[in-house]
């Protein structure tokens, strides 16, 4: 199994320092690590997710750069399928796009967006369009047709959810499962694994990537959960602070590396191709005394 990490877009003191994204970015790039990842929000303080796959792209070489995720309902889709090709252009094919519709209203109303076309179904004729567009075709009126092409087959596409439904509709577009477990539910996440196998078994789809992530803080018990409560306080401002402090009781992976590496390999054991593990510090150390520890 292959371990990803994600970049500390949504800590509350990311712009403290003018360079902490490109040394985190480096880091991992030099470490072992198989992927870079980071999501995306609108109405928050976090980067442009596009914006910053430029970036990543010219500070790595070698691990894939992967979004988790990206709403094609808050892009134009023709301007979303321009930009994912140059990503996947500048990075020479190392690009893995993780695509959801989101949980947030308010993604939406920053965007100019009605809220209304938060579905499966939108976002599928979204992503059937950037398909177009990347196959060279002319979906817009214009002379020629929207470029350039991506890299090679073109960017790996995940959908990024915890829902059933959802996993079953993209049988028919994506690669494979970007998935997310809120509290390291073992068996959850077995049963959604062995659904996206079965369900792109009956589109007749290659085999699926399956993927998870999840919150992790390291040290003492006590002070690594209330590393991760700080970090939902922050990140989900749209819920009641009494709802997140209860998910953050037992949310992603409190504790010590080895106690990180023993669950890793429970999740190793149940198939999954990749675990992209998401910070809840700033602090780039992390990402060495885990290369040094973990991986």
């Amino acid at each position: 199994m292959q371990l990803g990490m994600t970049l500390p877009v949504m800590e509350p003191d990311l712009w403290d320092a003018d360079d902490t994204l490109e040394t985190w970015a480096r880091a991992v790039d030099e470490g072992p690590w198989s992927s870079l990842c980071w999501g995306e929000r609108m109405a928050f303080d976090n980067p442009h997710s596009l914006t910053l796959l430029g970036a990543a792209a010219a500070w790595t070489s070698r691990v894939r750069l992967t979004t988790t995720v990206v709403v094609p309902q808050l892009h134009d889709p023709v301007s979303l399928a321009k930009a994912l090709a140059t990503g996947d252009r500048l990075s020479r094919g190392r690009l893995s796009v993780g695509l959801g519709v989101g949980g947030r209203d308010e993604d939406y109303r920053a965007a100019g967006v009605d809220p209304a076309t938060k579905t499966m179904r939108q976002m599928a004729e979204r992503v059937a369009v950037m398909r177009r567009v990347w196959a060279g075709e002319h979906v817009t009126e214009s002379v020629r047709p929207v470029g350039p092409t991506p890299y090679a087959a073109g960017p790996e596409l995940l959908v990024g959810t915890l829902g059933p439904r959802t996993i079953r509709s993209a049988a028919a577009w994506a690669d494979g499962l970007a998935g997310m477990s809120l509290d390291l539910d073992l068996a959850e996440m077995d049963r959604l694994f062995g659904l996206t196998r079965d369900a792109w078994a009956e589109a007749e789809r290659p085999v699926p990537r399956v993927m998870t992530s999840f919150w992790f803080a390291l040290g003492e018990p006590d002070a690594a959960r209330a590393q991760v409560q700080r970090h939902l306080r922050h990140y989900m401002n749209w819920i009641p602070q009494q709802y997140v402090d209860a998910l953050a009781a037992t949310a992603g992976f409190a504790g010590t590396p080895s106690g990180l590496r023993d669950q890793l390999k429970r999740i190793a054991d149940l198939g999954c191709d990749e675990v992209q593990l998401i910070p809840t510090d700033v602090s780039v150390d992390q990402v060495h005394r885990l290369a040094d520890q973990l991986v």
